[in-house]
């Protein structure tokens, strides 16, 4: 399989000078809702979502009662103009607040990382390339290590069950760390030094949901679907009501949760080395290999096979080489 000629960036007249969120305060006491779309600014699902639940609220058919609320419709605006993943780089990577911003998203997280600060739980909408059903990312066993410490794992495993999405994954910083170390020890020989910089620096693997646990909170990331499907709005709109049910903040009755769930833990991720890496076929997340099942191919001619019966996920064809191909995932125990 061949990629797709790389579409060039629409041109950009003006850089965003602001973020626009929208807050809503209970008149009784609860907790601290914050509620991203578009941190990738080609994933609209979320901010559609939050649109129009912005207008039920305005309408008066939804009504914040308890705690606060604040809605990010769009938290890449750079990159939501360019329609397209990223701006100058990656929102969702590196998140930490910059004393000396190089790029547009380091301004970003300066505004994003006090608001996640002030904030008590997070629900971060997203969406992918490829096919499949929705999913619902969540953090770490609650532990006292140096790589994610955590006490909210019963709380946030609540908050991904009510999302509704039949599949939880775990695994993602652990596995992140992983990819990190060995990019550093054979770095690829392409992009800017700044571009080597951040896919080698440890907290790389830190994103909108990790930052707001090493800040005492906790959160989720739900994939809602396909980047182009319709139903992805509908997935996150539920996602954003039951989460307001689940956290008593406004009267909206709870829908039944899937009976039943598949957990999986992230295991490994192979990083795309060259533009004439291809997939053997066009994969879709959660598609289940057997060890020594072909999944793809290098420039060099390699074959690139599962390393053991699994899952294939976050398969990207279009990844810059030196940043993630595809994730390994297993059934937890």
């Amino acid at each position: 399989m061949t990629d797709k000629p790389k579409v060039e960036a629409p041109a950009v007249s003006q850089r965003p000078t602001h973020l626009h969120t929208h807050t809503f305060h209970g008149l009784a006491p609860g907790p601290k809702l914050l509620v991203l779309g578009a941190v990738h600014g080609n994933e609209v699902c979320g901010a559609k979502a939050i649109t129009q639940l912005l207008q039920d609220i305005d309408s008066g058919q939804l009504n914040i009662e308890r705690g606060s609320v604040t809605f990010v419709p769009v938290t890449n605006p750079l990159a939501h103009q360019l329609q397209l993943r990223i701006g100058d780089r990656n929102l969702n990577r590196n998140m930490a607040p910059s004393a000396i911003p190089q790029d547009f998203e380091d301004r970003i997280a300066n505004v994003l990382c006090p608001l996640l600060d002030a904030h008590d739980v997070l629900l971060d909408l997203h969406s992918f390339h490829t096919g499949g059903a929705p999913f619902v990312m969540i953090g770490p066993q609650d532990n006292s290590g140096t790589l994610e410490p955590f006490t909210h794992a019963e709380a946030e495993m609540r908050l991904a069950v009510c999302t509704g999405a039949p599949r939880i994954v775990e695994g993602w910083l652990d596995t992140y760390a992983r990819g990190v170390s060995r990019r550093a020890a054979a770095p690829t020989a392409t992009g800017t030094a700044r571009a080597q910089t951040l896919v080698t620096n440890p907290n790389y693997g830190v994103g909108t949901t990790e930052y707001m646990r090493s800040r005492g909170g906790y959160g989720v990331t739900l994939e809602c679907g396909q980047h182009d499907d319709p139903q992805a709005v509908q997935v996150a709109r539920r996602a954003i009501l039951q989460t307001l049910a689940l956290l008593d903040m406004a009267s909206v009755p709870p829908e039944p949760v899937p009976a039943d769930r598949e957990i999986l833990r992230l295991v490994d991720v192979t990083d795309r080395e060259h533009a004439g890496d291809s997939f053997s076929r066009e994969w879709r997340s959660f598609d289940a290999v057997k060890a020594g099942e072909l999944i793809g191919v290098r420039h060099s001619g390699f074959q690139v096979k599962a390393p053991h019966d699994g899952f294939v996920v976050f398969p990207n064809p279009r990844a810059e080489p030196g940043q993630e191909w595809f994730y390994m995932a297993r059934r937890r125990p």
